[in-house]
């Protein structure tokens, strides 16, 4: 069915739906004036290629149509509002337009036409908020993937995409959900979180907000590890941020939501799914390739979900030392069992060696997770090294937090302060730092 004919049937409803209302004069019996006066017809032929000429067609339709008889027991800002909400419905994101704008929510959930829940402070919440019908959902989902050259229809039932704003935006439809189009939309704030700003939340100690600090400083290669949810592109960014501006950084990612900050030195590098045709595809493994021919300094993968693992061990292997990605694993020694299977998409290689690459290339890994109340934090930190006698991947714990009520504890002397104390030996500065680091974080841990 085309993107037309779906706008015209949304405004057809069912007696009942008028009645759920409240009163017929609706923004339901507005479009059903437009319908009727063809002049949805023209907008929706004008709103792929000049969309600010079919906002102002469609509200001077609109005033048309309120000037009718049937319309003048509202008064005027009644008329706007309902002229607002029906450019919502064209041409923004309908009811959940609201949700989508507060800046507290980070994802949007619509489940059918009359179920709509929200996230907010890591909660999350059933929202009053409902379609008309399921066609109106999937004019929704028409609208967002239409520009982007992607479509869904019953041969292809789902679809990932990108919103203009940085939203990441998944659509499943029936076959694959007889209970009608299901919407997820994933929010990200306009600016991302620095590390002082997490500590101030509690998401990290300052203590450990130090020692990452350090970690970037020192060029470490750092995996963030964690579950879906849980901060993992928030730890990201806020590490990104330490990256001094001199350093020329690549971004690869699905969908683009890294924010580097404005001075930073960075190439952005987003994958490319296929077309409705089946071509054009550009995979996150040919983009990582790519850039080690672009002369980066570092290279950050927003995440490593397949053959691409393989190419980020290369690169962190071969002198792009402080790069950074994140992983989806649920602690640290998973980790490296994971990258295990990732690597062997790309490359028949015994498990041996593929450790011995992990341990080469990782540094540290930097496990954050989200507790039940929403509390995201970070719950272990650890680093890594190749055993040879063993011929394994070792991962030692060195710090851990079991809740965001507690502070967290230091269990092992992190090997990034000998380094420090190398520094140190020619700063003074340097050698305080660390010395108050270690009086306040270590203590009586084991040495």
């Amino acid at each position: 069915m085309s993107l037309t004919a779906r706008v015209k049937n949304v405004g057809a409803s069912t007696s009942s739906a008028l009645m759920r209302s409240g009163s017929s004069l609706s923004v339901t019996e507005l479009r059903h004036d437009l319908n009727r006066a063809s002049a949805m017809d023209a907008i929706a032929g004008m709103m792929a290629d000049r969309p600010h000429a079919a906002r102002s067609e469609l509200r001077a339709a609109c005033r048309k149509a309120l000037s009718a008889s049937k319309w003048e027991s509202l008064s005027g800002a009644e008329k706007q509002h309902l002229t607002e909400e029906l450019m919502d419905v064209v041409f923004g994101m309908g009811p959940v337009e609201a949700l989508i704008e507060d800046e507290s929510v980070t994802e949007v959930m619509v489940n059918g036409a009359q179920s709509v829940y929200y996230e907010r402070n890591g909660k999350i919440f059933k929202s009053e908020a409902m379609f008309e019908s399921d066609e109106q959902v999937r004019v929704l989902i028409d609208r967002i993937i239409g520009p982007l050259g992607r479509r869904i229809d019953e041969s292809s039932p789902m679809v990932n995409a990108r919103l203009p704003q940085g939203h990441r935006v998944n659509a499943v439809i029936p076959p694959i959900t007889p209970d009608g189009p299901h919407l997820t939309i994933r929010a990200f704030g306009k600016r991302s979180l620095t590390l002082g700003e997490m500590a101030a939340v509690g998401s990290v100690g300052t203590g450990l907000a130090c020692f990452l600090t350090w970690l970037v400083r020192l060029r470490k290669n750092v995996v963030v590890s964690g579950g879906t949810g849980s901060g993992k592109t928030t730890m990201l960014n806020a590490l990104s941020y330490l990256i001094s501006p001199g350093e020329r950084v690549i971004t690869i990612e699905d969908s683009a939501e890294l924010k580097l900050a404005k001075s930073a030195h960075v190439v952005r590098m987003e994958a490319r799914p296929p077309s409705a045709e089946g071509t054009g595809e550009v995979t996150i493994r040919e983009l990582v390739m790519n850039a080690l021919r672009m002369r980066p300094d570092r290279i950050i993968v927003g995440e490593c979900r397949g053959g691409e693992a393989w190419d980020m061990l290369q690169a962190m292997n071969t002198g792009h030392d402080g790069s950074l990605t994140t992983l989806h694993a649920n602690a640290p020694i998973d980790v490296i069992d994971r990258m295990v299977t990732l690597v062997r998409y790309a490359a028949d290689l015994p498990v041996d060696a593929i450790e011995a690459q992990i341990g080469s290339a990782f540094d540290v890994i930097v496990q954050v997770a989200r507790d039940r109340e929403g509390h995201r934090f970070v719950s272990e930190v650890a680093e890594t090294s190749f055993d040879r006698t063993e011929r394994r991947c070792a991962v030692r714990s060195i710090f851990k937090r079991d809740s965001f009520e507690e502070k967290g504890a230091w269990s092992a002397r992190p090997c990034v302060l000998a380094e420090l104390e190398e520094q140190a030996r020619m700063d003074e500065s340097v050698r305080k730092e660390v010395a108050q680091w270690e009086a306040a974080e270590l203590g009586a841990c084991s040495q």
